[in-house]
């Protein structure tokens, strides 16, 4: 019975983190912790240079990276840090990605890291041919992570060896979604490509017709992504053909933030300054909620809320249902990365180099 105990609070721990970019390998952006009904700032961190990299949350612990070339595990309550790893190039847009007691993360000098998470001490590197702005995601003894070099690379999580890599043709910018065995990659080369993660062979691919910065977000049957061509795609993974396109009538601008999936819902940010909310099964759009300057802020679904940042200084909360804004916190810098939502807390990173945590 006592195992049984241990194992359940294992269990019931576990869901309540954010361990790696958009919340979980589909990259749905969808809570398994809850938040309190009102949320104030409870503490604030200063890495010293611009963060666009999302932090994760595991236990009592937040990771983020930035500019500075920092590493650092805070303490969920209080925002001080526990240690601090020195990367040898500047943190951008690859997120920390917790899994197994190791934080994995890259850097633009090309530097994927694998970090002991209690200590912060190294315990491998491996160096791709440009730089790293993936964030990594971990499936059993995988670490998969693209690089401007044009590869996706699976590599040993205890080791960092090279188990294999795919070769696309344009720099692998997106994190790489997983499902049942099955990596996918919105790619810079206008592809989306399925690839076994067994063997790095490619299951197939789809053409998306447009350069595509965001990941894609999958369910079962399906996957959605943005394009630099105004447009947001579904993808059916089963025929391996475009379900539908959505874009905007009137406002046509680049969407490059990745989507979060809420029930039969698709919400995704866009440079046209909105967050769209649409039918997943038809694209059809439901409403859109308009900000003063672009997003870049992936959104994160917990309940029927959806928080996110824009370029405009703020991190925005809404009802999921009606677009109605019901939550607003004034930053002052733009907030390009992704919330995260864990352990009852929302942490958000912002361009003036500070990390911030709401709760209650």
């Amino acid at each position: 019975m006592r195992l049984l105990t241990l194992a359940l609070i294992a269990i019931s721990v576990a869901a309540q983190d954010w361990p790696q970019f958009r919340g979980n390998p589909k990259l749905t952006g969808v809570a398994t912790s809850t938040l309190p009904s009102t949320l104030k700032l409870l503490w604030t961190w200063d890495s010293g240079d611009l963060i666009e990299s999302s932090p994760a949350i595991v236990g009592n612990t937040v990771y983020a990276a930035s500019h500075s070339s920092k590493l650092v595990a805070l303490d969920i309550a209080t925002g001080k840090p526990r240690w601090e790893f020195k990367t040898e190039g500047e943190v951008g847009e690859s997120s920390p990605a917790v899994a197994g007691g190791m934080v994995y993360v890259g850097d633009l000098n090309g530097m994927i890291y694998g970090v002991d998470a209690a200590t912060g001490k190294a315990v491998w590197k491996h160096k791709a041919f440009s730089e790293v702005k993936s964030s990594p995601a971990v499936i059993g003894d995988r670490v998969l992570i693209g690089s401007y070099d044009e590869n996706l690379y699976a590599l040993q999580a205890k080791t960092g060896k090279v188990l294999w890599q795919f070769k696309t043709n344009g720099p692998v910018h997106c994190t790489p979604a997983v499902s049942n065995g099955v990596t996918y990659v919105s790619g810079c080369d206008a592809k989306f490509r399925a690839i076994k993660i067994a063997d790095g062979s490619e299951a197939y691919v789809v053409d998306a017709e447009a350069y595509v910065g965001a990941s894609p977000a999958l369910t079962e049957q399906f996957a959605f992504f943005g394009t630099y061509e105004n447009q947001v795609l579904s993808v059916n993974l089963t025929t391996k053909k475009v379900a539908w396109t959505y874009e905007h009538p009137q406002r046509k601008f680049p969407f490059y933030a990745s989507a979060a999936l809420a029930g039969d819902k698709v919400l995704v940010g866009g440079r046209d300054k909105m967050l769209h909310c649409l039918n997943a099964k038809t694209g059809k759009a439901l409403w859109t909620f308009l900000t003063q300057a672009r997003i870049d802020s992936s959104p994160a679904a917990v309940g029927n809320l959806v928080y996110f940042g824009s370029n405009d200084g703020r991190i925005y909360g809404l009802e999921i249902a009606t677009g109605k804004k019901v939550w607003e916190y004034e930053i002052g810098a733009a907030v390009s990365a992704s919330v995260a939502i864990g352990q009852g807390r929302l942490i958000a990173a912002a361009q003036d180099g500070k990390v911030y945590c709401f709760g209650q």
